[in-house]
């Protein structure tokens, strides 16, 4: 019975941890540069799964990209270096946090300003229906009354 709750423990812990898929031939012999590399795994997006990082990912493209990454730190590139080999050859896409320079300083700011934009509109129209004259009910003539009686009537 003891047995059996440790192993269920085990399973437990087990399946908590985080899934990488870096296969154990992909690790570097150094610690240091193998710590260097998941970090920098970690910070790239898998082009074919979209929004996981190549470090999680079980794609052929992924591992091609942490053998790459791991390539050139063996190489002797800095961290900066080789992201910047990686966004050179696949794209800014591959950055799971975008730079915000350039063309991306837009999207940036575009969000929190068309915010404040709709939050203003929103304030201008309940201002301008607050201040709108009450709709006056009219109320039937005389005709219509007797009209709408003979017809329930029937």
């Amino acid at each position: 019975m003891m047995g059996l709750r440790i192993l269920l423990m085990g399973l437990a812990f087990a399946m908590a941890s985080p899934a990488l898929s870096v296969q154990p031939d992909e690790i570097l012999d150094d610690p240091v540069m193998e710590s260097r590399a998941r970090d920098i795994s970690a910070g790239l997006r898998c082009l074919v799964c979209r929004n996981e990082s190549i470090d999680e990912s079980n794609a052929e493209l992924a591992r091609d990209m942490r053998l790459l990454v791991r390539e050139r730190l063996v190489e002797g590139d800095t961290d900066t270096e080789v992201v910047a080999f990686i966004v050179e050859r696949y794209g800014e896409y591959v950055l799971l946090r975008p730079t915000t320079d350039g063309a991306n300083v837009i999207l940036w700011i575009a969000a929190p300003v068309l915010f404040i934009v709709s939050l203003l509109g929103a304030a201008l129209y309940l201002r301008q229906r607050s201040r709108a004259p009450e709709p006056v009910e009219d109320g039937l003539s005389a005709d219509d009354q007797a009209r709408l009686k003979k017809l329930l009537e029937e």
